[in-house]
């Protein structure tokens, strides 16, 4: 597990420009009801992943919305990737990319995170390093919300908030996330000190 002061940091990315190809068009933000099927669509997506990077996979997770049961979600699979070194793309991304995934951001400032889109299923696979905090966090929260049904109603409101606002004010993805935020935290920081972390 990371360093404690690592885990719990709040840190944002400083506003570089993450997108490869240009900022994405605004776009409604479509959340749907918890499909039982989303869990069986990671699996396709892992065996796929597996098959393409073989041994250079150092974990593989189901994270994001669509891995907890019951919780609405944009209909998106959210993978993390850890790889040996994020940075060193000619080590995984030309096989990734055959296997049909996109890079569509690149963010060296934060954790050297690099996140792919595939379109069938359609998914965000987010590649990030060794021991990435990141990584730890996503899991806590996932597993969180799992076991505890008031936050993860909480989560589930903010969510549904975040998305009408998003799409009444024609912003886009980082905008949806910027509008979850703060709730996020509040549980993140039910989460660290549960685990004695703050």
């Amino acid at each position: 597990m990371p360093a404690p002061d690592d885990l719990t940091e709040h840190r944002d990315n400083p506003g570089d420009d993450i997108w490869v190809h240009g900022r994405p068009e605004a776009r409604p933000i479509e959340v749907t009801d918890y499909d039982p099927d989303w869990p069986a669509r990671y699996e396709v997506l892992a065996a796929r992943i597996r098959a393409a990077l073989g041994e250079r996979v150092l974990e593989l997770q189901h994270i994001g919305s669509t891995s907890v049961p019951g919780l609405p979600a944009k209909p998106i699979i959210d993978v993390d990737l850890t790889v040996a070194d994020p940075a060193d793309e000619p080590a995984y991304l030309p096989v990734l990319e055959a296997a049909g995934f996109v890079l569509v951001i690149r963010e060296p400032s934060w954790h050297e995170h690099r996140a792919l889109k595939h379109a069938d299923p359609n998914t965000n696979l987010h590649v990030f390093g060794p021991g990435c905090p990141e990584v730890t966090r996503q899991r806590l929260f996932r597993d969180w919300l799992i076991e505890h049904p008031d936050d993860l109603a909480r989560y589930r409101d903010a969510k549904l908030r975040a998305a009408a606002e998003t799409t009444t004010s024609g912003g886009i993805v980082t905008d949806y996330n910027r509008h979850k935020e703060p709730v996020i935290r509040e549980i993140y920081d039910k989460i660290f000190r549960e685990q004695g972390l703050l």
